[in-house]
């Protein structure tokens, strides 16, 4: 059994200021790519996690991670004895804003419910979701939804705008610390978020000002009917009208710079 961890964007991204437990209080438009990390599963005796694809690596010594986390949070949910054998393909770069451990915890949480055949509804994955982290729920659901507070208070927006919208990932090659540039960002709200081709994403001056060349992508994304930085960076995305124009400019780039990850997809 396999399941897609699909790639989370951030159509826009407002942050309206500081809550009490230290979280930010935001606006934002989720929306999610048709491909992303791949996850599979089988039944075994003990719940374990292999890591392969290209970005393996930059998961190697980071400790806990959140496909067991969300394993272990089911399994002790629904009192499941069985264990899993998981293997996740990470094909999305590490702390770059689209996703990446979130989207793989979601993953998990939809994978091993099948897998374990355990009657877990919306509501209860939703509240597991949300103990694992702020991106977690959005995620889950994995389509079009507006996000306030943490980004877990979530309203399902219709997909027909959006569902199938050509669209290119650029990351420059950084990895870049969410933590960071929240610190970064300085406190003043812009104002809230009406719709998204009208909105910003807050984080992206202080993500330019510990990752330049996040400028440098968004130049180079000139050419897309619109563009904007996913999540607290370093990857940007650019929306085209036609797969011949995202393929052309993913082409360009890869000439041009050849050192950065793109990922030509659609939305969901």
């Amino acid at each position: 059994m396999h399941e897609t961890a699909y790639a989370k964007i951030n159509l826009a991204l407002h942050v309206r200021g500081r809550m009490a437990d230290s979280y930010h209080r935001i606006e934002t438009v989720f929306a999610f790519a048709e491909d992303g990390d791949r996850l599979g599963v089988a039944l075994a005796p003990d719940l374990t996690l292999e890591i392969i694809g290209p970005f393996a690596a930059d998961l190697a010594g980071k400790g806990d991670n959140l496909v067991l986390r969300a394993a272990r949070a089911l399994r002790d949910r629904y009192g499941v004895a069985a264990g899993a054998r998981l293997i996740l393909d990470k094909r999305l770069p590490v702390a770059a804003g689209i996703g990446g451990g979130s989207a793989d915890a979601a993953a998990a949480l939809r994978l091993l419910a099948r897998c374990w055949q355990v009657d877990a509804g919306a509501t209860d994955l939703l509240e597991i979701a949300a103990r694992l982290g702020a991106d977690v729920p959005a995620c889950l659901l994995s389509r079009t939804a507006r996000g306030e507070g943490k980004g877990d208070d979530l309203e399902p927006l219709p997909a027909e705008e959006l569902a199938g919208t050509p669209v290119l990932l650029v990351n420059p090659g950084r990895s870049l610390s969410t933590a960071a540039v929240f610190k970064a960002w300085d406190g003043n709200d812009r104002g809230a978020l009406g719709q998204w081709r009208e909105g910003r994403n807050d984080l992206e001056e202080p993500a330019i000002g510990l990752v330049p060349e996040i400028a440098d992508v968004m130049t180079a994304l000139r050419d897309a009917e619109f563009a904007r930085m996913s999540g607290s960076g370093a990857t940007c995305l650019g929306l085209y009208a036609t797969l011949e124009a995202r393929d052309r400019a993913a082409e360009r780039l890869a000439a041009a710079h050849p050192d950065w990850w793109t990922l030509a997809s659609r939305l969901r």
